[in-house]
């Protein structure tokens, strides 16, 4: 066992029945996501036109009033289909870990994880328009 794994399963071995559960599930999303980049689509145009990119828009899933963490780190994933994942989750795994490990409320980080994705989506919009 590597000294990463001996570390994570020490911290793991601490955690409430609950936390080792939601860390589970984090560790599963985690492993369950592509790391791929994922381009714009691109709007075909005649030969005489300029080809302009076509700007997916997010999909429309609404919050649900009861959430857990790992849940919305899932629907934002899914409304941001066209977003690097792996950026945004190296940002949100610090929040996500407040939660797990210090308690920090779901609804907060959530919260904050909504605004990670939001940001990127705005800086992928204007990087799109810039092509």
């Amino acid at each position: 066992m590597t000294e990463q794994e001996q570390s994570l399963l020490d911290l793991f071995n601490k955690l409430s029945g609950q936390d080792a559960h939601s860390l589970i599930r984090f560790a599963e999303f985690l492993a369950g996501q592509e790391h791929t980049t994922t381009s714009p689509a691109v709007t075909v145009a005649a030969e005489d036109e300029t080809v302009v990119p076509a700007i997916p828009e997010p999909e429309k899933i609404p919050r649900p009033e009861q959430e857990r963490v790992v849940d919305a780190l899932k629907r934002l994933s899914n409304t941001y289909p066209m977003l690097d994942k792996k950026r945004i989750l190296d940002k949100a795994s610090e929040l996500v870990a407040q939660h797990v490990m210090f308690g920090k409320p779901a609804k907060q980080v959530i919260d904050e994880v909504e605004v990670i994705f939001a940001n990127a989506y705005d800086k992928f919009v204007s990087e799109a328009k810039q092509r």
